[in-house]
């Protein structure tokens, strides 16, 4: 019975002396893996669950990418509602950090272009990336461009990236208003160009007329010359045979 008890013990002592150099393995893998920066966070589990620590190395170079773009930056819920955005979306919008986050983002579109932001937000794909300008209510424009997160992140999350436009856009609006003027001050022209050819023909038919009553003016003027030279001759003749 000795004999049996302690052939056991040397089971579990050859067991677990697997099952740890298994466990220390995987230790050094992982530290390597984390100091050859191919791993951005850790999970780790205790008495609260499973909890993810991001490592400052790697967060930290994209998180300060992102709050010191000159675009917005947005992450939008299936529904919606903004669960991040950077500094500079904020200031687009004219509002405090802490009251964009968490509110809808159509709130900050001009009621003509809520439709199609909802529609086009409907429809996204993880193979596709849209475009799309909107106005704000402060009169701002935004081309936004949306990109679904990898479906290996778990959540149903949109990217936004948010340029302001509103100077190019002030722009184009000036030049489509300075084409309105100049088509209208050129209908203006044709129509006083066609007033002119109008009263030019008018004028070369009253030319016309003009010249047929001169003519038919001398033909009769001519006509009644001979005639008065005709009856003098008579008299005359009449004159000298009395």
């Amino acid at each position: 019975m000795i004999k049996t008890s302690i052939t056991k013990t040397k089971e579990q002592l050859i067991i677990e002396n697997e099952e740890l150099h298994s466990r220390l393995v995987e230790a050094e893998e992982t530290l390597l893996a984390i100091r050859s920066g191919e791993v951005d966070a850790i999970v780790v589990s205790g008495t609260k669950g499973e909890q993810v620590y991001s490592l400052s190395s790697a967060e930290t170079p994209y998180r300060t990418f992102i709050e010191e773009m000159n675009e917005g930056a947005i992450t939008l819920s299936k529904e919606g509602i903004i669960i991040y955005c950077n500094q500079r979306f904020a200031e687009l919008v004219h509002e405090r950090i802490e009251r964009v986050i968490g509110s809808y983002f159509n709130r900050f579109i001009v009621p003509n272009d809520k439709s199609k932001f909802d529609k086009l937000f409907s429809q996204q794909t993880h193979n596709k990336n849209n475009i799309l300008i909107i106005s704000l209510i402060n009169s701002l424009y935004l081309k936004l461009s949306f990109q679904l997160l990898p479906t290996y992140l778990q959540g149903d999350y949109c990217i936004l990236v948010a340029t302001d436009i509103s100077k190019m856009m002030k722009e184009e609006i000036k030049l489509l208003k300075l084409h309105r003027l100049l088509e209208q001050k050129l209908d203006v022209i044709q129509r006083l160009r066609m007033q002119l050819i109008d009263k030019k023909i008018d004028s070369e038919i009253q030319i016309k007329k003009l010249n047929i009553t001169n003519n038919k003016l001398v033909k009769e003027i001519t006509k009644h010359k001979l005639a008065e030279a005709e009856l003098k001759k008579k008299l005359k003749q009449k004159k000298a045979t009395t």
